[in-house]
């Protein structure tokens, strides 16, 4: 752990990791202030996640593909670009606009994310690279878990215009990622354009199974954080108790993530995958059947077993897709986004008509049907073929 936390330069991408995903967690806590602004149902608030988390989804692949041709230049504007466009939501008038500025908002983060990826997969080492992709994607979980104390100081302060304040850290952040990887762009263009030229064939099912994997675990995760603060709300608790709840559940799951990627170094990722995926379902009906002062100790257990993975899958992709990786990077993480964010306003409308108590419970559903899919994940010494097979163009030598 120390040999990572001593490296410069994974340390400067955590910190850009931290603030961009800051502003994912800020949203559920505005969701009570934009329900009564704009008069907005709980499928409606839903449609503002949508867009951000929509827009970062699909536009990462793309994203990845120019990482793979031009390098990781951009990550620091692209943390600039979501810190500037999120602090003007508490200033405008209309729905239709805000839904516009989340729009813009999220497209930043669709650039950061596999951008950031990319740069940290050429800093660790192959032997431990599980557990540092854990502790870079941590960071990011640790600024989701941030997000809603800050919106509460922030919004109890000063209102729904308090969001002009979160410019501030975006931006300075920004220009400090921009200063201290300048030294990366040179070496990782250089690589990217070397893994363009050597087309591999991808293992569709593989890739496939990561994917479907990753985007179920999304869905839940982005559900239960989003919808958290509103459920807890309409059962009479304050942003006192709710706030500090949603953040118990994000922050539980930046000690999974670690914990996930050091026992997948030992054990292997699909084993971590399926046991985490199992024991999701006893954390989900505990959580949902018994509300109150002790759901903070199931939201650990939910936020340690459904977002811990991620990074592996990202790792798996990332190796399935060898020559690719920034592609594979966007790819994995853009489906994930999307998957999270359409659900939240499907699990919105199952919510006004049968209770956010019942949807949120119904994920069990889902985690039984992931548990499937699982069992097709790649074992280790598959995703290690994949990874240093020999492009398809080139011929082996003797």
């Amino acid at each position: 752990m120390r040999d990572f936390l001593r490296n410069g330069k994974l340390l400067t991408l955590m910190l850009g990791h931290f603030t961009v995903d800051s502003y994912v967690g800020v949203i559920p806590v505005l969701y009570p202030l934009l329900i009564g602004r704009f008069h907005l149902s709980l499928a409606t608030v839903g449609l503002v996640s949508l867009a951000y988390s929509g827009m970062a989804a699909i536009s990462q692949p793309l994203f990845g593909i120019l990482a793979d041709r031009f390098g990781t230049r951009f990550t620091g504007f692209a943390l600039a670009w979501t810190a500037i466009t999120f602090s003007l939501v508490g200033f405008i008038s209309s729905f239709p606009l805000l839904l516009a500025l989340a729009m813009a908002s999220g497209l930043g983060s669709g650039a950061f994310h596999p951008l950031g990826a990319l740069d940290v997969r050429g800093l660790l080492a192959a032997r431990r690279r599980s557990l540092g992709m854990s502790i870079y994607v941590t960071a990011g979980t640790v600024g989701v878990a941030a997000g809603p104390l800050i919106g509460i100081l922030l919004f109890g302060a000063f209102g729904i215009r308090g969001t002009g304040l979160l410019v501030v850290p975006g931006l300075v952040t920004g220009g400090y990622l921009l200063w201290r990887m300048r030294g990366r762009v040179a070496s990782a263009a250089g690589g990217a354009r070397q893994a363009v030229a050597q087309h591999q064939a991808v293992p569709v099912f593989a890739l496939a199974a990561v994917i479907g994997v990753m985007m179920s675990r999304s869905w839940t995760v982005n559900v239960f954080q989003a919808f958290t603060p509103t459920w807890y709300r309409e059962l009479g608790y304050g942003p006192a108790f709710y706030g500090p709840l949603a953040t118990t559940l994000v922050l539980a799951s930046a000690f999974g993530t670690v914990g996930a990627g050091s026992l997948a170094d030992r054990y292997g990722r699909r084993a971590v995958i399926l046991v985490t995926l199992v024991l999701s379902i006893p954390a989900i009906l505990l959580f949902t059947l018994f509300p109150g002062p002790w759901a903070f100790g199931s939201a650990i257990l939910i936020g340690f077993l459904a977002a811990s993975t991620a990074p592996l899958m990202l790792l798996m992709a990332q190796q399935l897709m060898a020559s690719r990786a920034g592609l594979a990077s966007g790819l994995v993480m853009g489906l994930g986004f999307v998957t999270g964010a359409i659900g939240v306003p499907i699990n919105g409308a199952i919510g006004d008509a049968i209770g956010l108590q019942k949807s949120l419970m119904a994920h069990v559903i889902l985690v039984i049907v992931t548990i499937g899919i699982a069992w097709f994940l790649p074992r280790e010494q598959e995703i290690e073929r994949f990874a240093t097979q020999r492009p398809v163009s080139e011929p082996a030598t003797a």
